[in-house]
C-alpha cells in the first residue's frame, strides 16, 4: 500500500520548494515519484500540433521524488508520517501524530 496517494495533500520536505503544499495530480508508481500541482512547473517546449499550431514555450509538471514530500492528515492538518494498520480486512492509512484514518 502506498503511502502518498492522488488526492491527497502533500507538504514538500526538500528540493527547491521546501515548506509549499499542492495536490497530488499523479503518481508514478514504478519511478518512485509524484506529479504535485503548482510544485515543480517547469518551462517546455511545443511542437505545433493541429490542435494548437501556434506551438512555442508552455508551463508543465515536472515529478518529484517520493521520499521529498510527505501527507498532510486532514484532521490535524500537519505533515505526518503514515503508517498502515488492519481495520478488519481493509488496509488503512493512519497518522502518526493523531492516529486517525485518512
Amino acid at each position: 500500500m502506498q503511502r502518498i496517494k492522488v488526492g491527497d495533500t502533500a507538504f514538500v520536505i526538500a528540493g527547491k520548494d521546501v515548506g509549499k503544499t499542492g495536490r497530488v495530480v499523479e503518481v508514478l508508481k514504478s519511478k518512485e515519484r509524484v506529479k504535485v500541482g503548482g510544485i515543480a512547473i517547469v518551462k517546455a517546449s511545443q511542437k505545433p500540433t493541429p490542435k494548437d499550431p501556434r506551438g512555442g514555450i508552455i508551463n508543465k509538471l515536472a515529478s518529484i521524488h517520493i521520499s521529498n514530500v510527505m501527507p498532510v492528515c486532514p484532521s490535524c492538518k500537519k505533515p505526518t508520517r503514515v503508517k498502515i494498520n488492519f481495520e478488519g480486512e481493509r488496509k488503512r492509512r493512519f497518522c502518526k501524530k493523531c492516529n486517525s484514518a485518512f
